[in-house]
């Protein structure tokens, strides 16, 4: 009896089959533990801000909330002006308008002086500070213009322009131009020299020298005076047009003012300071594109 070989099906032979089992992190995790941070950050510069501000409105509605207190209280200005709060956008006839156009009218002014102060102040100021002579000559003048108020300049400019609007257009410009020179002409002369042998090296024109190593080199010091020079520029109008009359917040705070309307100037100076510091954020953030984030905020 011979015994014949036992086969095996290969297709039955038992095997074993490693699995690589990839351990991965969702995203939705990643999410949950960035969010706190995100959360503590928004929190780290929201929080302290509002804290102020409710125990400052604490502090005035307890102060202010005798019969003869002169000042009325936080909650008495809310629904003394709560017209207008609530209706900024209305049209009435002559000065008679919401608080939105008082204050788009304020601001055309402003738009339209404190360009016309930036153009020529960082012509002046490159011009001062790239050449000796314009230095001895125009430094002492604007060293002595510079200090006569803003409001001083008024009658002066209702006298040469005989009309209220371009009158305080003129106010905001003189007032606006003063540090923009003045920080244009620090800052180009504090120039590295690096800077000009690299021109000379270079072979650069007046014009080239100009936009690509003058203007960007004392970018910094133009923007500081740019800063200055609008936050100069919004206090002007205001005062401006308490003297001039027309439609404008400075005018519609004199006219509350006449009337005994004391909560609403306390509204038009909330809007006041808001807008201001605005106008101070929209400078320093395109300083902050324009420099490339060397100039600190």
């Amino acid at each position: 009896m011979t015994a014949s070989p036992v086969r095996m099906n290969p297709q039955k032979q038992p095997h074993t089959q490693a699995k690589v089992v990839t351990l991965s992190t969702p995203r939705s995790s990643v999410a949950r533990r960035r969010f706190p941070q995100w959360l503590s950050a928004l929190a780290g510069h929201i929080l302290p801000p509002l804290v102020t501000l409710a125990f400052l409105l604490v502090l005035w509605e307890v102060i202010c909330s005798s019969p003869t207190a002169s000042v009325p209280p936080p909650s008495r200005v809310v629904s003394e002006t709560w017209e207008l709060i609530v209706h900024p956008f209305y049209v009435g006839q002559g000065v008679d308008q919401g608080l939105f156009w008082h204050i788009f009218a304020s601001l055309k002014r402003v738009a339209l002086g404190y360009c016309l102060a930036a153009i020529a102040g960082i012509a002046l100021g490159a011009l001062v500070g790239q050449s000796d002579w314009a230095m001895r000559g125009l430094d002492p003048i604007f060293q002595v213009l510079r200090t006569v108020p803003p409001l001083a300049w008024l009658p002066l400019s209702l006298a040469a322009f005989k009309d209220g609007s371009p009158s305080a257009i003129f106010v905001i410009f003189i007032t606006a131009i003063w540090p923009i020179i003045i920080n244009t002409a620090v800052g180009i002369r504090n120039i590295p020299q690096d800077y000009r042998n690299v021109a000379r090296v270079l072979r650069l024109n007046q014009f080239e020298y100009f936009t690509k190593i003058m203007i960007p080199a004392a970018a910094p010091y133009i923007f500081t005076g740019l800063r200055i020079g609008i936050g100069l520029s919004w206090l002007a109008i205001v005062a401006a047009e308490m003297l001039i009359g027309g439609v404008g917040i400075g005018f519609f705070i004199w006219d509350a003012w006449n009337s005994s309307r004391i909560s609403d100037i306390i509204l038009a100076l909330i809007y006041v300071g808001i807008v201001g510091y605005l106008l101070d954020r929209a400078i320093a953030s395109i300083a902050k594109v324009v420099t490339r984030n060397t100039l600190s905020a």
